[in-house]
C-alpha cells in the first residue's frame, strides 16, 4: 500500500493499489471535464466538446477494463493513446479560449500524472510477461 505524505499518495514499483488509483484519478479527470465542456461556446461544443468527452470517457473506460482483465497490454496501450489525443484536445480547447489558463493548467497536471502512472503500470505489465 501507499504511504500518505500530506495529502499525497507515495507509490512504490509494482504497487497492487496503483490500478484502483489511475482508475479513480481517471474518473475525477472526467468529472470535472464533463462540466466544463459544457461550458464551450456553442461553436466548438459540438466539434472539440464532444471529443474531448469522449476522449476521457474512453480513457476511463479503457483503465477500468484493465483493471479487471488478464490481457492488459493492449487496453493500456489504448488508454495511453487517448491520454496523448486529450493532451492535444485540451491544448487546443485552451488556444481557442474555451478553457482558461487555469482550468487547462490544471487538467493537464491531472492527465500528466495519469499519463506516469499508465507507463508505470505498462512497465509493471510488460516486466511480469
Amino acid at each position: 500500500m501507499g504511504k500518505i505524505l500530506a495529502g499525497k499518495v507515495s507509490m512504490s514499483p509494482g504497487n497492487r493499489d496503483e490500478p484502483a488509483i489511475v482508475v479513480t484519478k481517471a474518473y475525477d479527470l472526467v468529472l470535472w471535464l464533463l462540466p466544463k465542456a459544457e461550458t464551450f461556446s456553442r461553436s466548438y461544443r459540438f466539434s472539440v466538446g464532444e471529443r474531448v468527452v469522449a476522449y476521457g470517457l474512453d480513457l476511463l473506460l479503457a483503465l477500468v477494463e484493465a483493471a479487471y482483465t488478464a490481457n492488459k497490454a493492449g487496453l493500456l496501450q489504448q488508454a495511453n493513446s487517448k491520454v496523448n489525443g486529450l493532451r492535444y484536445l485540451l491544448r487546443l480547447a485552451k488556444d481557442l479560449r474555451l478553457l482558461t489558463v487555469d482550468s487547462y493548467a490544471f487538467a493537464a497536471e491531472r492527465l500528466e500524472e495519469i499519463g506516469r502512472m499508465v507507463g508505470g503500470w505498462q512497465k509493471s505489465v510488460a516486466r511480469r510477461s
